[in-house]
């Protein structure tokens, strides 16, 4: 188990950053022979992804709550995000021809992804007695103190 930051701390990531959120519903639970392949390959990709920094992931949090697993994710940026979604030699379009031709709208299976686009200093986060999650595992984590002690001073906004 990670260990806990026992104060008020803030996530910083220098420069614009992609959150990219990614997941599956199992619609249909007892045909497991139509979700497996699809819960199993998301693993694959993020084993991946984590052996190649230089593909702009910076971190990735899976959740899961039946019927739904969902994926959270921080890349460097939206073009390293298409690069790998798009590549021939990476495992996410394999997964998704798969995917297409042996469920595509079949309704056994629902996947679906949000995107993201984050520019410098446009975003707030805080954190108190957790260990390092989310963006702070993406980015480094700064104390909450001073200008960063309110979510008015995180994210940059002038006082009205």
């Amino acid at each position: 188990m990670s260990e806990i930051i026992a104060k008020r701390v803030c996530a910083e990531v220098d420069g614009d950053f992609v959150v990219f959120l990614i997941g599956m519903r199992i619609n249909r639970p007892w045909k497991f022979w139509q979700w497996a392949p699809v819960a199993a390959a998301m693993p694959r990709m993020l084993i991946e992804l984590a052996k190649q920094p230089e593909l702009g992931l910076l971190h990735a949090r899976t959740m899961f709550g039946f019927p739904d697993i969902v994926v959270t994710q921080y890349w460097r940026s939206f073009g390293h995000l298409e690069a790998y979604a798009k590549s021939r030699e990476a495992a996410h379009l394999p997964a998704w021809q798969a995917f297409n031709k042996a469920i595509g709208s079949n309704g056994d299976v629902g996947i679906w992804h949000e995107t993201y686009l984050i520019e410098n200093g446009k975003y707030e986060n805080v954190y108190n007695n957790m260990p390092a999650f989310g963006l702070g595992l993406a980015g480094r984590l700064k104390d909450a103190t001073g200008a960063r002690q309110e979510a008015r001073g995180r994210v940059g906004a002038k006082k009205a």
